[in-house]
């Protein structure tokens, strides 16, 4: 995400918020009294495009309100991350957003964060077996899920965009592959989910066929969602599954964009560079720019767009709720249970990214630019 857009958003999120009352009585400066407050940001990793995008958005607009951010980001490693954590609430850190890499791993955490009376906001991963989750900011994620599998329908030419089977639909059989995201991330079950209740009446007609056999989410999940990792287990695939000829897969249910260019980077030798040489159809999530330039030049089919530029202003009005002793807004109650209670949850909605829909969707909104988008890289 560009500097520049973020402090615009945060400025204008700043101003947005200070008009109104719903969530609190006053928006604040950040401070009580001559101390200024502190906010916990805990962010997984920095190997993604979107994880780094989120942290700074999150940051910026908490600044932008007056309050001091300690943003973290944990590398992917799970000690890490709860040792930052422990040190957010040791300091005296007055509230957590926290993007979990483990949503198991973090009771302890909680635990002591609710002792010294400290909010916790899980950011776009729910935070599972623990009772001190007080709120939940993420998308819709078994629609994800449906999105991902109709973009898998559509690209095979068995649906139209909007998901209604085709009068002219080919009768098939399809063969393809399913992917799933890390085990250990609550959303992956709702991803997985949500795409395979929507494939199924193709696959139980025989339209579809997973010729591996692997349809279980333990089968078909990566851990920590590797690039790497989804690209052994399609070489895996090939040389098991799909030794016979170049034609032999049509499709494959990727969750998530560095998920999907590890798999093109196993399928490109076999069937070609670019779904017009034979690429099979692959789908994504997330937008990440190296991927969009992939779909901008016929190589990956699709991708899901969550405009985390809207998830860290409902982070941030959260936030902004609980310390001005208000309750944050949820527009959903009754879906995201974490094992001991169902967490309070503002679900947002996400597009779904063909090659025509990158200029409307991502260049106009500001999102990228034309210039990032060719090159595959933010500037």
């Amino acid at each position: 995400m560009k500097k520049c857009f973020i402090s615009m958003l945060a400025l204008g999120l700043a101003l947005s918020l200070g008009a109104c009352s719903d969530d609190g009585e006053n928006p604040g400066s950040g401070t009580s009294g001559e101390e200024t407050i502190t906010i916990g940001v805990a962010m997984p990793t920095q190997t993604s495009e979107r994880w780094i995008a989120d942290g700074n958005a999150v940051k910026e607009g908490l600044e932008a309100l007056g309050y001091r951010v300690d943003l973290q980001f944990a590398n992917d490693d799970i000690p890490t991350q709860t040792q930052q954590i422990d040190q957010m609430i040791t300091q005296g850190e007055k509230l957590l957003i926290i993007a979990s890499i483990d949503g198991t791993a973090l009771t302890s955490q909680l635990q002591s964060a609710a002792d010294k009376g400290i909010k916790v906001i899980a950011y776009d991963r729910l935070i599972r077996n623990s009772a001190n989750v007080d709120f939940y900011v993420t998308f819709d994620n078994y629609k994800v899920g449906v999105a991902q599998a109709n973009a898998l329908l559509y690209g095979l030419g068995l649906t139209d965009k909007a998901g209604a089977k085709k009068a002219d639909a080919p009768a098939g059989p399809f063969n393809i592959e399913i992917f799933a995201g890390s085990p250990d991330d609550n959303n992956a079950v709702f991803f997985f989910d949500g795409a395979m209740d929507t494939l199924k009446p193709y696959l139980d007609a025989g339209t579809l066929v997973v010729k591996s056999g692997q349809t279980d989410f333990e089968q078909v999940a990566i851990m920590r969602w590797s690039q790497e990792g989804a690209q052994k287990r399609m070489e895996d695939l090939l040389s098991s599954t799909y030794s016979g000829g170049k034609d032999a897969l049509a499709g494959v249910l990727s969750p998530f964009d560095g998920i999907s260019r590890g798999i093109i980077t196993a399928l490109q030798p076999a069937y070609g560079t670019t779904m017009a040489d034979g690429l099979p159809i692959v789908t994504g999530q997330d937008a990440e720019v190296s991927s969009v330039k992939l779909i901008n030049d016929g190589v990956q089919s699709s991708t899901i767009f969550k405009d985390t530029r809207k998830l860290a202003d409902q982070a941030v009005t959260a936030a902004k709720a609980y310390l001005a002793g208000a309750e944050p807004t949820a527009n959903n109650t009754d879906t995201y249970d974490n094992g001991v209670k169902v967490v309070p949850s503002y679900l947002l909605e996400i597009d779904t990214v063909y090659k025509e829909d990158i200029k409307p969707l991502l260049i106009d909104s500001g999102y990228f630019t034309e210039a990032e988008v060719e090159a595959g890289v933010t500037s």
